[in-house]
C-alpha cells in the first residue's frame, strides 16, 4: 500500500500542508449531482405540464406550478411510492440546499422581471393608497394572528411556556404576503400594467419588507429571549437608507453602468449580464442588512426598466428563462414541503381550517380597509385583498425558520405551510372574479393604450442613434432631423469619425476630425440634460469600423448621402451602400439636395420644415417613414401629407380596371386613414391624398407643386449585384427630386 507523501515526517515538509490537504473542499459528489438533475427535470416537467393544463382552462399557470410540488411531495408521490420519493427527494440537508439555491435564483430573477414591468411614476402617484393598503394588510392580520396564537391549545406549541414568542411568530406569518406569487399571478393574467396591479405590487413589496423586519425581531426574541429596540430601529433605518439611495442615486448609477457596457462591449448579452450582476449584488446587500434579498432584486429591476440603455432583447431573454425554467422550479419546490397527510388528523384539520379562515379574514379586511381609506372602490378593495392574500413560499420560509428555532412544532408547521399553498391557489381565481367587476377608467385606458402603442412603435422604441460623419450639408441636415426626433423621444446620440490607421498626417487628421464632429455638434440641439457623445474610430475600412460600432446596441444609423454625384452603378456611394446593406439596425439616409458649401467651416442654417410628404403603401417600412415624419412634424409644427398612388394599368386592362377600381380605391383610402391615425398619435397634423397614375411621376410633381420641404420614404433593400437597390421607383425619386429626402429602411441582410 503506498504511503501518503504528506504523512512522512520529513523535516522540510510543513506539517500545516497535511492539515490543508485534509481540509480541501471536495467537488460535488456524483450521487448528489445526479439527484439534483433528476429533481430539476421532474419538477420542471410536472410544473410546466400542470401549468399548461391550467392555462387551457383559462387559469394562471402558477397554480399548476404550485400544485406540482404538492403532488411530487409526501402528499401524493410519497404516499403512493414512498421509497421512490425518498430516493429522489431525500430528507438530506445538503441535497435540499442544492435545490434551494436554484429556487432562490428563481425568486430573484422573477423579482427582476417584475421590476422591469413596474411603473415607478404610477406607484409614486398612488403611493399614499399603496401605503394605507400595506399598513392595513400588516396591522389587521398581525393583530388577529397574535390573538390566534394566544388561543391555540398547548398541543400546537413546541414550548407552551413561550406562548408570547409563538404568538408573535403566528402574527408575523399571518401578516406576510408572497410578492413572487403575486407578481407571477399578475404576469400570467396580464394585469401587471393595470393600475390595480401596480398598487398590489407596491403594497405587497412594502408588506414583505415590513414582514421581514418583524421576522428578524421575533427571531431575535426567540433566540435571546429579549426584545431589542436597537435591532428594530436598525432594520427600519437600513430599509429607508437602501430605498432612499436606490431611488435617488440608483438611477444615474444604473444609467452609467449600462451606458459603459453598451459603449465598450455592446449587445443584449452584455446588458443582461450587467443587470444580473447589479441585481445579485443588491440582493446580497439587502440580505446582509437583515432585509429580504428579493427587495434588492426588485428595485434593480425597476431601475433597469427606467434606463434608456437597457436592451429590450436582454429583458425578453430574462423573462423567457425565468418563466420557462427558474420560476416553475421555485414554485414547485415550495410545494415539496407540504405534507397534507399530517393535516388530515381531525383535530389538526379543524385547527388548520380555523387558521386558514383567520388568515384570509385578516388579510382581506386589512387590505380592503386600507383601499377604501385610500379612495378605491368596493371591488378594487376586494381585488387587493385577493391579490395580497397569497402567502406562497415566503410564509413557508417563515414556518421553516420557526421550526428550526423550536418555536413551532411539526403540526403547526404543516398547518402554516398548508395555509401558504391554499391562499396562493385561491388568489388567481378570486383576483380574476373581483377584477371582472372593476371598470378601467378613462385615464388608465389612455395610459394602457399609449403603452401598447409605444411598445409597437418604431420611433418610440428608439434608444440609441449613431451618426457617422465626414462633414457636408447632407450629414448636417440629417443631424437637424435627429434633433427634432430627440425632443420627442429619449435617445442617446453618438457621432463617429473614422480615421485610417495608415494615415500619418497628424495635423490633417485632427483638422478633419474636429471639422466633421463639430459639424454634427453645431447642428444637434438636444434637450437639457442630454449631450452628444463623439467617438474617433480607427480602421483601414471605414464601413467596417462603422458597422462594428453599430453592433453595440444602436437602434438607428443616420447617414448623409455624402456625394452629390454617386459613382456609376451606385445609389449613394460605396460607404453608404455597404452600411445600408449590412447594418444590424434600421438606417436613415438623408440627401439634402442643397448646394455644397464653398467654405468647409460654414455650418448649415436650421432648415424650415412646414410640409412633409410621405408616400405610403401600408408596408412596415412605410410605417417607419410615417412615424419619423410625424415625430419631426410634431416638433416643428409641420403638416404631414400621406400620399398613396394607385398605379394606372396599361390600356388592355381597362375592363378589369373598371371592375376593380372601387375596391383598389377603398383599400388605398384605408391605408392612408390608418397611418394618419398613427401620425396623430405621435402629435402631428395629418392630411391624406390618393392619386391615380405613374407613382414616381405623381410623387415628384406633388412634391414640387405643393412646396414640400421634406420627402420621407420607407423602402426595403433588394440585393442586386452587391449594390443597394430599393426598386426602380424609389431610385428614380432619389435621383430626380429637388427637395430634401430622407429614406428609412429596416436592418440590412448582411
Amino acid at each position: 500500500m503506498p504511503i501518503p507523501l504528506l504523512s512522512v515526517p520529513f523535516p522540510w515538509v510543513d506539517p500545516g500542508l497535511a492539515v490543508l490537504a485534509k481540509s480541501l473542499i471536495k467537488p460535488l459528489g456524483h450521487h448528489e449531482l445526479l439527484l439534483v438533475l433528476v429533481q430539476l427535470s421532474l419538477l420542471l416537467l410536472v410544473a410546466r405540464g400542470l401549468g399548461e393544463v391550467l392555462r387551457r382552462f383559462n387559469q394562471p399557470p402558477v397554480i399548476g406550478e404550485l400544485l406540482a410540488g404538492v403532488l411530487l411531495g409526501p402528499s401524493l408521490f410519497g404516499w403512493l411510492f414512498p421509497q421512490a420519493q425518498a430516493y429522489i427527494f431525500p430528507p438530506n440537508q445538503v441535497q435540499s440546499d442544492l435545490l434551494s439555491v436554484i429556487s432562490w435564483l428563481g425568486v430573484l430573477f422573477l423579482l427582476v422581471v417584475t421590476g422591469l414591468e413596474t411603473d415607478l411614476n404610477l406607484i409614486v402617484r398612488k403611493g399614499k393608497t399603496a401605503l394605507l393598503i400595506s399598513l392595513g394588510g400588516i396591522i389587521v392580520p398581525f393583530t388577529t394572528g397574535l390573538g390566534l396564537g394566544w388561543l391555540l391549545p398547548d398541543s400546537f406549541l413546541a414550548n407552551p411556556s413561550a406562548r408570547l414568542v409563538f404568538s408573535l411568530f403566528i402574527a408575523t406569518a399571518m401578516s406576510i404576503s408572497a410578492i413572487p406569487v403575486i407578481a407571477k399571478v399578475l404576469i400570467d393574467m396580464n394585469l401587471i400594467r393595470r393600475d390595480i396591479g401596480q398598487v398590489i405590487l407596491a403594497a405587497g413589496m412594502t408588506d414583505d419588507t415590513i414582514g421581514w423586519i418583524l421576522l428578524s425581531v421575533v427571531a431575535g426574541l426567540a433566540t435571546s429571549g429579549s426584545f431589542s429596540l436597537i435591532n428594530l430601529l436598525g432594520a427600519i433605518a437600513a430599509a429607508l437608507l437602501f430605498l432612499g439611495f436606490a431611488l435617488s442615486l440608483g438611477r444615474p448609477v444604473m444609467d452609467w453602468m449600462l451606458r459603459w457596457v453598451d459603449d465598450h462591449i455592446g449587445g443584449a448579452t452584455a446588458s443582461l449580464t450587467a443587470v444580473l450582476v447589479l441585481a445579485l449584488g443588491a440582493a446580497a446587500l439587502t440580505h446582509s442588512l437583515g432585509l429580504e434579498a428579493a427587495l434588492g432584486a426588485f428595485v434593480t429591476g425597476i431601475l433597469a426598466g427606467r434606463s434608456p440603455r437597457f436592451n429590450r432583447q436582454a429583458g425578453l431573454a430574462l423573462e423567457l428563462i425565468t418563466a420557462g425554467f427558474l420560476a416553475p422550479i421555485f414554485f414547485a419546490s415550495a410545494g415539496l414541503k407540504v405534507n397534507l397527510l399530517q393535516v388530515l388528523n381531525p383535530t389538526t384539520l379543524l385547527t388548520g381550517l380555523v387558521v386558514l379562515a383567520i388568515a384570509c379574514l385578516g388579510k382581506f379586511t386589512g387590505a380592503y380597509g386600507g383601499a377604501r381609506l385610500g379612495g378605491l372602490g368596493h371591488w378594487e378593495g376586494l381585488a387587493l385583498g385577493a391579490g395580497m392574500n397569497a402567502r406562497g413560499a415566503m410564509e413557508i420560509i417563515v414556518a421553516t425558520i420557526g421550526l428550526s428555532l423550536g418555536v413551532l412544532n411539526q403540526q403547526m408547521y404543516s398547518i402554516i405551510v398548508m395555509v401558504a399553498i391554499v391562499t396562493s391557489v385561491m388568489s388567481p381565481p378570486l383576483l380574476r372574479w373581483t377584477l371582472s367587476h372593476v371598470a378601467i377608467g378613462e385615464e388608465e385606458a389612455q395610459r394602457l393604450a399609449a403603452e401598447a402603442f409605444s411598445s409597437q412603435s418604431f420611433v418610440k422604441r428608439l434608444r440609441r442613434i449613431l451618426i457617422p460623419t465626414r462633414g457636408g450639408t447632407n450629414v448636417q441636415l440629417a443631424t437637424q432631423l435627429v434633433s427634432h426626433l430627440a425632443h420627442r423621444v429619449v435617445v442617446d446620440v453618438t457621432a463617429v469619425f473614422v480615421l485610417s490607421e495608415k494615415s500619418s498626417a497628424t495635423n490633417t487628421k485632427n483638422f478633419q476630425t474636429d471639422l466633421a464632429l463639430n459639424a454634427v455638434a453645431q447642428e444637434l440641439h438636444l434637450p437639457a440634460g442630454r449631450s452628444l457623445k463623439t467617438k474617433v474610430l480607427w480602421g483601414q475600412d471605414t464601413s467596417s469600423a462603422i458597422l462594428q460600432e453599430a453592433q453595440k446596441g444602436y437602434d438607428l444609423i443616420v447617414l448623409g448621402a455624402t456625394e452629390p454625384q454617386p459613382p456609376r452603378g451606385m445609389l449613394f456611394n460605396w460607404l453608404v451602400d455597404r452600411i445600408i446593406q449590412e447594418s444590424p439596425c434600421a438606417t436613415l439616409v438623408v440627401k439634402s439636395n442643397l448646394p455644397p458649401s464653398e467654405n468647409q467651416d460654414e455650418f448649415l442654417a436650421m432648415q424650415r420644415i412646414s410640409h412633409i410628404l410621405v408616400p405610403t403603401s401600408g408596408t412596415e417600412y412605410s410605417t417607419y417613414a410615417v412615424e419619423i415624419a410625424s415625430t419631426i412634424a410634431a416638433q416643428t409644427g409641420a403638416t404631414v401629407t400621406l400620399l398613396n398612388v394607385i398605379d394606372q394599368p396599361p390600356m388592355e386592362y381597362t375592363v378589369f380596371e373598371e371592375n376593380t377600381y372601387d375596391t383598389v380605391m377603398e383599400i388605398a383610402q384605408k391605408i392612408v386613414h390608418q397611418q394618419a391615425l398613427l401620425g396623430r398619435n405621435l402629435g402631428a397634423e395629418m392630411k391624406t391624398c390618393v392619386l391615380v397614375g405613374n407613382p414616381e411621376q405623381k410623387i415628384l410633381s406633388f412634391a414640387e407643386s405643393e412646396a414640400v420641404d421634406l420627402l420621407v420614404m420607407g423602402s426595403n433593400i433588394r440585393q442586386i449585384t452587391g449594390r443597394v437597390f430599393f426598386g426602380h421607383r424609389v431610385d428614380a425619386i432619389l435621383s430626380k427630386a429637388t427637395c430634401p429626402i430622407a429614406l428609412v429602411s429596416p436592418a440590412g441582410q448582411g
